[in-house]
């Protein structure tokens, strides 16, 4: 292992080890697993969970976590990494993680492979600890007082840790005062994830979102006037068919007056078991193809007016160049508006240029349905 040996020590830090554990939820934004966010668990699923589009949470239950839980889960994230400081010691590599130091532990003790706590808090040590995702679907549904009590411990007993992020729905933030915001943000809540889906009201309460265009640009301004990084998430094809330009235009609309840090491109992929899927399956709505899909984003981005960070981080963008490539880049940065606005359009023309077959298909009920 590169000059490294495991040590009878070791033994004390595996078992340990073992013995430790905190909740975590199933999901966090792709930006936060490319970070290797932390993953802390503050609630549990989904205060609304009743779109259609979305299986996430379904069957489970809301909670919000007793603070005192929520603080023995970061002591615990402690304890874990002061174990794992101790191996690295002991190895004789001076504290340093690395991918050699993981092989060692995990070859004294291969059952820690399937210890989600331990293989979290490894991974976020050796990306330098810099980041933390509070889970699950809305943290600001919290008390302001609890929330902001757990943002205080969190960053009095992890200070290696320099941005803060969760989800949140905007109808929350729309409720919450300026000042809760203020209060919450300036307690170490750095970037909000915000599920936007689309700035139609008709597709809102289509798809049951629970909201309406008011409250979204509400809850967006409110959120970055307090000082938040806001990232906005919108559907592409959310309107199939039927809608798709009065989702764009009005996307475009909502986007444009929030104005967020960062738009997020999730392309529409009906999930098994959702109302929605069945609106599809049983032909009640159309999915639109890849070029429709490409020229409904030139119609939203084409009315798009920010200065925000336009992005395309996630599988489902699945267009291809006439080389095969992906036709956007996926980083988790984007494309800087308004400035390489033209460039995204002329990639988009690119798009369309390219034959149908050459992009991603997703499989349906019935047959290929274009993603």
């Amino acid at each position: 292992m590169n000059g490294i040996t495991a040590d009878k020590g070791l033994h004390d830090q595996v078992e340990r080890l073992r013995g430790l554990a905190f909740k975590m939820g199933e999901y966090r934004p792709p930006s936060e697993g490319g970070s290797a966010s932390l993953l802390l668990r503050v609630t549990e699923n989904c205060p609304w969970n009743r779109c259609s589009f979305c299986e996430m949470y379904r069957g489970h239950r809301f909670a919000v976590r007793p603070v005192a839980e929520i603080k023995a889960d970061i002591d615990r994230v402690t304890a874990i990494c002061e174990e794992i400081i101790v191996a690295s010691s002991k190895l004789g590599v001076g504290g340093q993680i690395s991918r050699d130091l993981g092989a060692t532990l995990l070859a004294v003790g291969p059952d820690l492979v399937e210890n989600a706590s331990f293989i979290t808090v490894f991974n976020w040590l050796a990306s330098g600890g810099r980041s933390a995702f509070l889970q699950d679907a809305d943290s600001l549904t919290m008390r302001s007082a609890d929330l902001v009590a757990v943002l205080q411990y969190l960053r009095e007993t992890l200070p290696s840790v320099i941005r803060v992020t969760t989800y949140a729905r905007a109808k929350t933030l729309a409720r919450k005062s300026a000042e809760e915001l203020r209060t919450i943000h300036q307690a170490g809540l750095d970037r909000l994830h915000i599920g936007l889906e689309t700035g139609d009201d008709e597709l809102l309460a289509l798809i049951g979102k629970g909201v309406t265009t008011a409250e979204q640009i509400d809850g967006g301004r409110k959120a970055i006037a307090a000082g938040f990084q806001v990232s906005e998430y919108w559907m592409p094809d959310l309107g199939g068919r039927k809608r798709w330009r009065q989702h764009a235009e009005n996307t475009a609309s909502v986007l444009t007056a929030i104005n967020p840090h960062y738009i997020r491109s999730r392309p529409l992929a009906p999930r098994p078991g959702t109302p929605l899927f069945e609106e599809i399956a049983q032909g009640r709505m159309q999915l639109s193809s890849p070029h429709e899909r490409l020229e409904e984003l030139a119609w939203m981005i084409g009315r798009l007016e920010v200065t925000s960070r336009l992005c395309f981080d996630h599988a489902m963008n699945g267009w291809v160049d006439r080389r095969g490539g992906l036709l956007f880049r996926q980083d988790y940065e984007g494309y800087r508006f308004p400035d390489e606005k033209p460039l995204v359009l002329e990639r988009i023309r690119e798009g369309l240029a390219v034959d149908e077959s050459m992009h991603r298909h997703v499989r349906m009920p019935g047959g290929v349905r274009p993603l």
